[in-house]
């Protein structure tokens, strides 16, 4: 380079003159530099003859603007350059134009010639970066010269110059929206474009210019759907983005007929058995009058080739395919997402921040999506003040009567940390846990007074806010922690906490009549030093107090009064003058006066604790309006469901040569035509969704090459079992089918009876072939399409087992009803759906360990201590689960065995038994469409095929209750009729008796303190003083084993629950006359405090 030393020479000479000398970088800029002689070297550099010099200049140019340093003084030397020859010194060129061709517009539009001829250019990069520039410049009077760049551009062979033409359109249109047809015309041809190079861009394009032209969509909305694995990141979140609103618009609701059905769950558990009965049939009929809901090909088709991007290693890309499943996906398939979600949380706090943002407002409408996932939403000490407040969010979502006791116990640990803001944030999510689950509110109540007595003011004041609001719903039995808190006044000095105290004491002064006054007495005291919040609480006391008991405070009234009046701040100058007239009656009182006690005494409601983020979801998830929660600039509303289907035909277009179908694919269409007709006509409103459109998107979208080559996810194993089962004729499915490891024959032929899709097609098929092979294959896809559809969530298991139950009816009946009890129980434990593919943590971690305590626990039952639980086997409570009249003749009682359920130890076994009153014979007796809650599992009886007139059959089913109390829901149907009827469970039956020495008693007793203890003092009635009476009444309460003990007044009982295992320990201690102390040890909370009521219930019979 021989004008670098000329320059330094030069610049040496400048400076022994006196001049600043100048660094060689020119990044650098000294402070100093005169701004004459700044970039002299680059300008030089720029003007020579030779292209390694001006190489090197532009790239220190470009290297000057990454750094950020402003290189805009340069323009006339570098736009000279802009017909340079060199090709790579015309790439950085334009790389400098696209930054300033904005700022220094009349010196770019000279130049505009060159552009025009760079479009033209052999090489695609120059010709695409003369179309960035030239779409750079910001004058109206080129919009003409652009439109016909854009134009000719989309029309390039080059799919990155086709590219650049769609990122060039949002410009041109902001410039000038007149010319927003012709743009239009130009997006329509663009959207056409088969690249994946292009597709992102041009429909961020059509995002920005007519997001109203949705028609423009029709025809391109099974290619997009087959591109958009291929598609660069930030392509797919814009299709994606644009997808979820079109499909709003265009496809029916798939949940439209589950939201009935939900309602009536909800009603069954809180209502009468009678209410539950009309609710059914209501139900029925309006089921009745819906059509059966059959999702459009093309809905299933874009759910499809959207589920392997959850895998994605962009969190954009997982975060924009989560809102399309969570807005657009049946209930029973939304669950999908939540393994991806939680993956986003080990990823920055800025990612966490967004997806959790985002988890709190599903885990609202969906919280048995993230209930597995619980221990992730735990709070690490190094998460940021925001993702810790998140979190609780969530888990305060996602708490319930299962799962309350874990969650408590997380927060007790929040509770010591020193981050200030999160332990207040904690305190209110244990009030919103009290508020929600009410079996817990007087844990957490007793839980937030021992903290009260914490060292820290700030976690004593939000104690006291959270317990004032808690004290709201029950005031009556609380009167105590209403004293303690009265006492509290002396020491707290915050001053919400001050004014929270103040303001229960003066709305519950009847309670603590003796209190109030000497609390108005001593704030009196403190009046001048109070806050102006604590000060307006005060007066309002004093009011109350002057109401209710003016003979103690009616002095003390008039002086808080008369201080108040000459208070600084105007609000308690204006409150004292206010309640002076209104209490005090005078002359110029008027009417108000009579008034008063109403208006300050009146009930009042108590607030409602409720989530910050419940009315989020009317914003689309992912959006920058939901985490900001208000409407941002460019937010487009998410449609809501049309009421009727749009024509599914505007979607069709005629397939060319590129995505022709192979001969087997044609055969597979063939096969499926038959099938849709059935399915719409024979099987459920879920069944069809879930089953029929999978199949159906595989005709319409999975032919393309590059969607489904390179997805390489489960979704193409899918499609490869589904193949092997319906075309089996074709070689290479055979050769695929015979690699997988067999399976035995008995297993096979089972399973083919429990095909949920049940078409005729497929059984032609068979018969035309005769093949052997085929049955096995078959079988499989049958338990494959049950398995991964029912273990998404119980909705779609109860569709699951609907079906098979069905198939299952079918196949019976060549059979002789005289079955051996082996047989029966083999078939119904084949026949039973598979247990959920993600069970809660806490009962996977201890299931196989409980089989075998189960199987300990019946050998020493009979061998050992055979006394023991014999008074609960012969005092076996019955319970009606069909009345005779009800049932037109059918009477069924069910009562709880506490026997091990055979098959699967985490059920509770129910013995059912059915009594036929009626003169005729009924048949088919059998359970259909249980529809169980989140988490919970029934095993069906065996299909009772005749009970003759006055006869009377006994049968066991199990039932999986998730440890909990909620009932379990199901149709008890005859072959002219059904019922709905529901078994809920006590809480003594959910678990099964552990026999432990004392020792080990004690041991256990010790890990189960604080929260997870529950003592209650009781008087036990005359004739349960003795020990037989006291052991037969709490073994009947509850299935519990008896613990040995040493000390002659105490009885001690342990016991597991059924689904998780966990342990809960009861001991009751006699006192002096006919007191006792019962106290229970268990990490359920909610088991805890029920049992005790229940045990306190049978001891006082």
């Amino acid at each position: 380079m021989a004008a670098s030393p000329a320059y330094g020479e030069e610049k040496g000479g400048s400076s022994s003159l006196g001049e600043p000398e100048y660094g060689h970088d020119p990044a650098s800029g000294g402070i100093f530099s005169s701004d004459y002689k700044r970039h002299d070297d680059l300008k030089e550099m720029l003007d020579s003859n030779k292209d390694s010099l001006k190489l090197e200049a532009m790239k220190r140019i470009v290297a000057m603007i990454a750094r950020g340093k402003n290189a805009s003084d340069l323009f006339p030397a570098v736009v000279k350059n802009v017909a340079c020859k060199n090709i790579e010194v015309k790439k950085l060129v334009y790389v400098y134009l696209v930054r300033y061709a904005e700022e220094q517009q009349d010196l770019a539009l000279l130049s505009i010639s060159t552009f025009q001829r760079g479009l033209k250019d052999p090489n695609q990069l120059i010709r695409a970066s003369a179309l960035r520039v030239l779409s750079s410049i910001r004058v109206p009077i080129i919009v003409p010269i652009m439109m016909l760049a854009i134009k000719e551009a989309a029309s390039d062979m080059s799919p990155y110059v086709r590219k650049t033409a769609a990122h060039a359109i949002p410009k041109l249109y902001s410039l000038d929206s007149d010319q927003k047809d012709q743009l239009i015309e130009v997006i329509e041809k663009l959207l056409a474009d088969k690249t994946t190079l292009v597709a992102g861009s041009v429909v961020m394009a059509f995002e920005e210019v007519c997001p109203e032209r949705i028609d423009l969509i029709h025809k391109n909305y099974r290619k997009l759907c087959n591109l958009l694995i291929d598609v660069e990141e930030w392509g797919q979140v814009v299709i994606i983005n644009m997808l979820t609103r079109y499909a709003r618009t265009q496809f029916l609701s798939p949940n439209q007929n589950e939201s009935l059905l939900e309602e009536n769950t909800e009603k069954a558990f809180y209502g009468s058995e009678e209410e539950d009965t009309k609710d059914a049939k209501a139900e029925a009929a309006l089921l009745a009058k819906c059509k059966p809901y059959v999702m459009d090909p093309d809905h299933r088709l874009l759910l499809r080739n959207t589920k392997p991007l959850l895998q994605s290693r962009n969190a954009a890309v997982v975060m924009a395919v989560a809102q399309l499943y969570f807005h657009l996906a049946p209930k029973a398939e939304v669950g999908v997402i939540a393994k991806a979600l939680v993956r986003l949380l080990r990823s920055h706090s800025e990612v966490q921040y967004v997806v959790l943002q985002n988890v709190a407002t599903m885990s609202i409408k969906r919280r048995g999506m993230f209930e597995p996932y619980l221990k992730s939403f735990y709070i690490r000490s190094t998460d940021p003040t925001q993702i810790k407040i998140l979190k609780l969010e969530v888990l305060t979502n996602l708490a319930n009567e299962t799962n309350i006791s874990t969650i408590l116990r997380e927060f007790q640990t929040y509770i010591r940390s020193m981050d200030k803001d999160f332990v207040a944030a904690t305190i209110q999510a244990i009030g919103r846990c009290a508020t929600n689950i009410g079996k817990v509110r007087d844990t957490c109540l007793n839980g937030l007074v021992q903290l009260l007595s914490n060292r820290d003011e700030l976690v004593v004041a939000e104690s006291v806010v959270v317990i004032k609001k808690l004290l709201q719903m029950q005031p009556a039995q609380h009167s105590e922690i209403i004293k303690h808190m009265a006492k509290l006044t002396d020491n707290i000095q915050v001053p919400m906490a001050r004014a929270s105290i103040l303001w229960l004491i003066g709305e519950y002064c009847e309670h603590v009549p003796k209190i109030a006054p000497d609390v108005l007495r001593k704030m009196a005291k403190s009046f001048t030093n109070e806050e102006d919040i604590v000060k307006l609480q005060v007066i309002n006391l004093a009011a109350k107090l002057y109401l209710t008991n003016s003979k103690q405070s009616k002095l003390l009234t008039q002086y808080v009064l008369n201080l108040a009046k000459y208070d600084q701040n105007y609000d308690i100058r204006d409150r004292a003058r206010f309640i002076r007239q209104l209490i005090v009656p005078t002359e110029k009182s008027g009417a108000l006066n009579k008034y008063a006690k109403k208006l300050f005494l009146a009930q009042k409601p108590a607030p409602i604790l409720e989530s910050s983020f419940k009315d989020r979801d009317h914003f689309q998830l992912g959006s920058l309006s939901h985490l900001l929660n208000a409407k941002a600039v460019g937010y487009q509303e998410l449609p809501d469901w049309p009421d009727e289907a749009p024509d599914p035909s505007v979607r069709n277009v005629e397939v060319p040569e590129w995505t022709k179908c192979t001969s087997r694919e044609k055969r597979k269409e063939k096969v499926e035509k038959p099938f849709y007709s059935d399915s719409e006509g024979e099987s459920g409103p879920t069944e069809s969704a879930d089953s029929e459109p999978e199949s159906g998107s595989e005709e319409n979208g999975s032919s393309s090459s590059s969607g489904s080559s390179s997805s390489g996810t489960e979704e193409e194993e899918e499609e490869e079992e589904e193949d092997s089962g319906e075309q089996s004729e074709d070689k290479e499915e055979e050769e695929e089918v015979e690699k997988r490891p067999k399976r035995k024959d008995k297993e096979g032929s089972h399973k083919a009876v429990l095909r949920t899709t049940g078409s005729p097609s497929e059984e032609e098929e068979e018969e035309g072939a005769k093949k052997a092979k085929k049955k096995a294959p078959q079988g499989r896809k049958g338990r494959a399409e049950t398995s991964s559809e029912e273990a998404s969530t119980s909705e779609s298991s109860s569709s699951g087992s609907d079906s098979g139950s069905e198939a299952e009816a079918k196949q019976r009946k060549p059979l002789s009803s005289k079955a051996s009890p082996k047989e029966i129980s083999l078939l119904d434990l084949d026949d039973f759906t598979p247990p959920p593919l993600q069970p809660i943590p806490s009962s996977s971690i201890i299931s196989t360990s409980l089989v075998t305590d189960l199987e300990g626990l019946t050998l020493t039952d009979t061998s050992l201590t055979p006394t023991l639980l014999s008074p609960a086997f012969s005092a076996v409570k019955t319970y009606e689960l069909l009345h005779r009249m009800a049932g037109e003749g059918l009477a069924v009682e069910y009562c709880f065995s506490r026997r091990p359920f055979p098959g699967d130890p985490h059920m509770v076994a129910v013995q059912i038994q059915i009594s036929n009153n009626t003169d005729t014979e009924v048949k088919n007796l059998r359970v259909n469409e249980p529809k169980p809650l989140s988490g919970m599992r029934i095993q069906e009886f065996p299909e009772i095929e005749h009970l003759a007139p006055g006869d009377t059959a006994s049968v066991v089913m199990g039932i999986d209750f998730c440890d909990s109390t909620q009932a379990a829901n199901f149709q008890l149907c005859t072959h002219t009729r059904q019922f709905y009827v529901s078994i809920q469970p006590p809480v003594g039956e959910l678990m099964a008796p552990v026999f432990m020495s004392e020792n080990e008693f004690k041991k256990e007793q010790g890990k189960l303190m604080g929260m997870s203890e529950i003592t209650e003092k009781l008087t036990l009635p005359e004739k349960c003083q003795n020990d037989h009476t006291i052991v037969q009444q709490l073994t009947s309460a509850a299935n519990v084993g008896r613990v040995p003990c040493g000390a002659s007044n105490e009885y001690r009982f342990a016991a597991k629950t059924v689904t998780s295992g966990s342990l809960v320990l009861i001991t009751l201690e006699r006192r002096e006359g006919s007191t006792a102390q019962l106290t229970i040890n268990s990490e359920k909370m909610v088991i805890g405090t029920m049992l005790v009521k229940d045990i306190i219930q049978a001891l006082a019979q």
